[in-house]
Order: structure tokens, then C-alpha cells, then sequence
């Protein structure tokens, strides 16, 4: 028996690794893409330093490819219009970055006001009491009457205690925010009495008890975590009361955990 070998198995490799090394010394600089017509409106939009970073990752990105031997990499560089269409892909991604990731989408959960889906809908004359107010200047903390600096609160306050009976009022954009002025105004340095089913954590981040300790408020546990009673609320109230928590009725009483409200 005789056997015969193909001597092209032996400068296979050699041949291969010349070539992905002249891959490697081909792909563009990033002086050559920063000068590029294609990305120049990118530059201007953008800044020159974002276009850079980007134009860095995708360098570095196919690099990498390069160096697993990826086909379709080599293929890639191997084509006439790989300069064009690689400056057009760091432009996309670049574009990506400073785009906004918030888009419409089709609530089908059965909850009308989700939270995570934006709660609800604005109407019209909201909408555009906002664009108004952002695409002029306004006498958002200006007196026109006193010609002094005036208080943000006023264009909302008056109507606010008329609606709600308050003797006072002021808007924050969570509830956590309006959780924490509450007991850092009412109970500072003395006891909140809650229910144990009400330590919950919400929005993702802030739990109950944290908000509490920021404003320096003594947490008083009452009940369990699916029953609270009147009782126990009678007995832990005492001179060192500041208030009674009730933050996560509503949620509770939903799901039939919560056995009455009750709040001072």
C-alpha cells in the first residue's frame, strides 16, 4: 500500500494565518473613518468624540471576529463597498445611542393604568400646556404682579387644596419622594406605626423601612403580614407618635391581604 499526501495540507495553515494578517493590517484606521463624507453628519450632530468612541468599539468588534476566523468577517472585507457600509454601520449605532429608547407599545396586560407602561394618558390640553411651557420662557418662579422671584408651587397649589381640602400642597414626581416629606415634615424624630404587610418595596428600589430611616422617623411594626387590627393599632399609638403608615393599602386590599383601613 502506498500513500500519497497532498502538499497543500502542508502550507494550508501558513497561507491562512498570512492572510488574517493582512486582514488585520487592512482594517481602517479611525482617523481614515473620522474623515469619512459618511460619517461627517454624525460629527456634527453628535460631537467628534462619540462618533470616535463608536467608530473604536466597531473596530475592535471585528477584530475580535477576525481573530475567531469568522468566514463571514472575511468575507465582508473581501467585498467593494466594505468601507462604505462599515462607516454606515458605526453611523447607525452612533445614531442608537442618543435615540430614545421610550416607544409605544400596546398595553394587553388588563391593567388600565400600568405602572410600567407609562400609568395614564395625558389628555390633549395637558400635552399642550407642556409643549408650551417648554418651548417658551415662562414665569415658572417669576411675580409678574411683585416683579421678585415668585414659588413654582403657586400655579398648582390653590387648585390642589381646593380639590383635595389640604391647607397646603406641593407636587414631587414619585411616591417615594412625597413618602419621605411626609414623615421627614410630620414625624421627625418620633414613631410611624405600620403594618408588617405593609414593608414593601416599591418602584423597583425604595423599601419602606429605607424610607423611613432617611427621615428619621422610628419604625413601629403592628399586626402581621396578612392581618392588621384595629387593636393593634390602639396599642401601639402613644406620646411618641408622629403617624400611622397606611402606604400600601390599596394594593393589599386588592389582593383581599388587608383587613381595614384605618390612619390618622
Amino acid at each position: 500500500m502506498s500513500l500519497i499526501l497532498d502538499p497543500s495540507i502542508f502550507i494550508a495553515y501558513p497561507i491562512r494565518r498570512y492572510k488574517l494578517k493582512n486582514y488585520l493590517q487592512n482594517l481602517p484606521s479611525i482617523d481614515k473613518l473620522l474623515q469619512s463624507v459618511s460619517l461627517s453628519s454624525q460629527i456634527d450632530k453628535l460631537g467628534h468624540k462619540s462618533v470616535k468612541d463608536e467608530a473604536r468599539c466597531q473596530i475592535d468588534s471585528l477584530r475580535e471576529s477576525l481573530l475567531q476566523k469568522e468566514d463571514s468577517a472575511l468575507t465582508w472585507m473581501s467585498t467593494p463597498g466594505f468601507f462604505e457600509e462599515f462607516c454606515q454601520q458605526i453611523a447607525k449605532a452612533v445614531e442608537a445611542q442618543f435615540s430614545s429608547t421610550l416607544i409605544p407599545v400596546f398595553n394587553l396586560t388588563g391593567t388600565v393604568v400600568h405602572t410600567n407602561l407609562g400609568r395614564s394618558c395625558l389628555p390633549a390640553e395637558a400635552v399642550d400646556s407642556m409643549v408650551a411651557a417648554a418651548t417658551h420662557a415662562t414665569n415658572l418662579e417669576y411675580d409678574l404682579l411683585s416683579g421678585k422671584r415668585g414659588d413654582r408651587d403657586s400655579h398648582l397649589e390653590r387648585a390642589i387644596c381646593e380639590m383635595t381640602g389640604a391647607e397646603a400642597a406641593t407636587v414631587v414626581n414619585n411616591n417615594a419622594a412625597a413618602v419621605l416629606l411626609v414623615l421627614n415634615t410630620l414625624a421627625l424624630n418620633k414613631e410611624v406605626i405600620i403594618s408588617r404587610g405593609e414593608l414593601v418595596e416599591i418602584g423597583g428600589a425604595f423599601r419602606i423601612p429605607d424610607v423611613m430611616e432617611s427621615a428619621h422617623c422610628t419604625l413601629r411594626e403592628i399586626g402581621t403580614t396578612n392581618r392588621t387590627h384595629l387593636k393593634d393599632y390602639a396599642a401601639a399609638i402613644n406620646s411618641d407618635t408622629g403617624l400611622i403608615d397606611e402606604g400600601a393599602y390599596q394594593q393589599l386590599r386588592d389582593q383581599g391581604l388587608y383587613q381595614f383601613r384605618f390612619g390618622i
